[in-house]
């Protein structure tokens, strides 16, 4: 392997680690902010993101549970997706990358990009049907408007995961003939 991959390959780790470090800081964040929505409503206008849905929680208190699991699940799902990248990166062996785990952890991620955009689409749509009765929900589009892109970034990583997996199976064969 070359000193400029090599050189890439550890970039990648620490803007693994910083998004992860951010995606960690965010659920965080949300879940203080659900917990001063419910017990002191006043002090959310100083929490992160101002996230205050105190209209959705007098009007429902249904909604005002399901927008926010919503939303503290995706930020949850996208901490953990992350750390399997780390895991990822951390423990590949460039040299023979072609294993097992690395094939797990691949496809790993596609499923979690995949519930990752799945859910951010219920939402979306959940969001949708609430506006339709009377709700504003335009504070909450940020928590998932991007659920079209995750399923297809889920697909494209699946079918780069199953690649993987053959090359193990590939590798394995032609190491028993060795």
């Amino acid at each position: 392997m070359s000193q400029t991959n090599n050189f890439i390959f550890k970039g990648l780790r620490v803007i693994a680690w910083v998004i992860f470090v951010g995606l960690c800081i965010e659920a965080g964040g949300l879940l203080v902010n659900f917990f001063f929505s419910l017990y002191n409503p006043d002090f959310v206008s100083k929490l992160y993101q101002r996230l205050d849905l105190s209209e959705i929680y007098e009007r429902s208190k249904w909604a005002f549970f399901g927008m926010y699991s919503f939303i503290i699940s995706i930020a949850i799902l996208k901490a953990v997706l992350f750390y399997i990248v780390i895991k990822l990166v951390t423990e590949i062996n460039l040299q023979k990358p072609f294993n097992e785990l690395v094939s797990k952890q691949i496809l790993q991620i596609s499923y979690y990009t995949f519930s990752i955009g799945l859910l951010s689409y219920i939402a979306r749509q959940t969001a949708k049907n609430l506006k339709h009765h009377g709700y504003s929900m335009d504070v909450l589009d940020q928590f998932w408007g991007d659920s079209q892109a995750f399923i297809l970034m889920a697909a494209v990583v699946y079918v780069i995961g199953v690649i993987f997996a053959k090359g193990v199976e590939i590798q394995n064969e032609n190491e028993l003939t060795v």
